[in-house]
């Protein structure tokens, strides 16, 4: 028979670890701090302490210290967006993108159910053409069919008879790779936040003009509130979907001028973003490059108060929050990680589509002149510098006091901050992560609660289905 110790050599590295994390004396309270992360996938560790004073007296009404915890430390969730990343955390930021998108369109999170009867659009801003790709088509027409397509410089048809499924990987690449404007590409990228502001700047301005008025009295009696996130294409640009809403002066609480209307509004999208021209500067190496929207534009008018025409609110904000989740490989985004050498560009898991514009992001970080761009901190990215979402100071609520009401409701309702309580606080960062066990352990915890809240949600909907009368067929 074999001894303990063969038998533990035996065992599996996950094996062996369940059984170490499950003799530990304080195996139970470990087990609640993994829950309480939801089974996050990455967990931050620190360790540290928490004193809470009387402010008067000086008492101390509060104290917790990472000392009383297993290996003297606490997690925490590692709140990363991506759900190829982090599933449990990435669902979170849904949720929290969800309802700060739709606090902007309907109310509610501080903002007044006035937004709803505002002028709104949902408008969608393209990226240039950098050189023609593979597309897929929705009614299974061919490519790029031509008759006498002909042949580039470097000979290779202009032309694609081929009908692509949207599974079909040469979606998006481009028919010549050599023909293609990378430089052009990552340049658009590395100043798309330019080419918003300069967008939102040419709305007052063209707005102004369209009503008759000043651009200085413009801005004193309305206000222009947006929430955008940037999608990647199959080719791999960027485009911008944004709620634009147009508000008074004071914003939330201030309704708009009578002639602000969302046909005012629509009227003066298109002209706004086609006045956009800015310029690069100049580089030896690849010129200077014009930076454009795409002549692609979409508007629509938004739903409000349940009414046939245009967007549905809930939609857009759902449509919103699923996206800022998806993993840079599901989008062509580009990478979940940072690009350290040229060896991880070789490395990577992605097209070769994507993995020459990592290469020409990272050639282009490397010229003096394009040095503020930062091009090669973020090749990961295709030179894409901005947040996945952002959003206008006007528009609604916050990421933090999102978080903030939830810590409230998971603490019972109290409030973090007491004026009569002073809160003295020291942490450090000792780590991060799993071992191999405590990850197996963290995924069935994350499925258990998925589980959990789509039995919820049956139930929920069950009992609306009976309350609207339905008639509910027995198992």
């Amino acid at each position: 028979m074999l001894n303990r110790s063969a038998r533990l050599r035996q065992l599996s590295e996950v094996d062996q670890d369940l059984i170490h994390l499950v003799q530990e004396p304080r195996f139970g309270r470990w087990l609640e701090q993994l829950t309480a992360t939801g089974g996050c996938a990455h967990p931050i560790h620190l360790a540290g302490s928490t004193t809470t004073r009387d402010a008067a007296t000086g008492e101390v009404l509060h104290r917790y210290d990472t000392r009383d915890e297993p290996g003297e430390r606490l997690l925490i969730r590692c709140r990363n967006r991506r759900q190829t990343v982090c599933a449990p955390c990435s669902r979170l930021h849904a949720g929290d993108t969800f309802h700060l998108v739709r606090a902007g369109l309907v109310g509610g999170k501080t903002v007044t159910s006035d937004v709803r009867a505002r002028p709104r659009l949902f408008i969608t801003l393209t990226a240039p053409g950098f050189g023609p790709v593979h597309h897929a088509t929705t009614d299974r027409r061919r490519c790029r069919p031509r008759r006498d397509a002909g042949q580039c410089e470097h000979g290779r048809s202009l032309g694609c008879p081929a009908v692509h499924d949207t599974a079909d990987s040469l979606n998006g690449q481009p028919l010549c790779p050599d023909c293609y404007d990378y430089p052009a590409h990552i340049l658009w990228h590395a100043n798309a936040g330019r080419l918003w502001k300069a967008f939102t700047d040419n709305l007052y301005n063209h707005l102004a003009a369209r009503t008759g008025h000043t651009r200085a009295d413009l801005r004193r009696s309305l206000r222009i509130s947006y929430a955008k996130v940037a999608e990647y294409q199959k080719r791999a640009a960027v485009h911008v979907h944004a709620v634009v809403r147009l508000d008074g002066a004071h914003g939330t609480d201030d309704p708009p001028p009578a002639w602000a209307t969302a046909d005012v509004l629509s009227s003066v999208v298109r002209t706004a973003a086609a006045a956009v021209r800015l310029r690069t500067p100049y580089s030896s190496a690849v010129g200077e490059h014009e930076l454009r929207w795409g002549a692609q534009l979409d508007a629509r008018p938004l739903r409000a108060f349940g009414g046939r025409e245009g967007l549905a609110d809930d939609a857009v904000a759902a449509y919103v929050a699923k996206y800022v989740t998806k993993g840079a490989t599901d989008t062509a985004a580009g990478l979940d990680y940072r690009i350290a050498s040229p060896d991880d560009i070789a490395a990577a898991p992605v097209s070769a589509h994507v993995r020459t514009l990592i290469r020409a992001c990272w050639h282009l970080g490397g010229l003096p002149e394009l040095e503020p761009l930062r091009l090669r901190a973020w090749a990961h990215t295709l030179g894409y510098r901005g947040h996945i979402l952002t959003k206008s100071r006007a528009y609604s609520t916050t990421y933090t006091a999102l978080r903030a009401e939830r810590a409230d409701h998971e603490r019972g309702g109290t409030p973090l901050d007491d004026t009569d309580a002073i809160t003295e606080a020291r942490w450090r960062y000792v780590g991060s992560g799993h071992t191999p066990g405590a990850a197996l352990l963290a995924a069935g915890i994350a499925e258990d609660l998925s589980r959990n809240r789509e039995i919820a949600r049956e139930e929920v909907e069950h009992e609306l289905h009976e309350r609207q009368g339905g008639v509910t067929c027995p198992a």
